[in-house]
């Protein structure tokens, strides 16, 4: 994982928290729990880091959701 990889996650993971009410380590475990960001937010970096906040937010709570997460 690169610098760039690791800050963007970690942007992700405080707004979705923020959007959801509910702590960064609850997100992060949800995310973990789904493999969402090994097979999801890392592969496409390139083209997730141009997309907007509200978008990537409701992207990975359909992410979970498909996998049976509740956000």
């Amino acid at each position: 994982m690169t610098k760039e990889n690791f800050s963007f996650i970690i942007y992700l993971i405080h707004a979705c928290a923020n959007r959801w009410n509910q702590m960064p380590s609850e997100v992060y475990q949800k995310l973990r729990r789904t493999d969402c960001i090994g097979a999801y937010l890392i592969p496409h970096y390139d083209i997730l880091h141009t997309q907007g906040t509200e978008y990537l937010v409701d992207d990975i709570k359909t992410y979970l959701e498909t996998r049976g997460v509740a956000v």
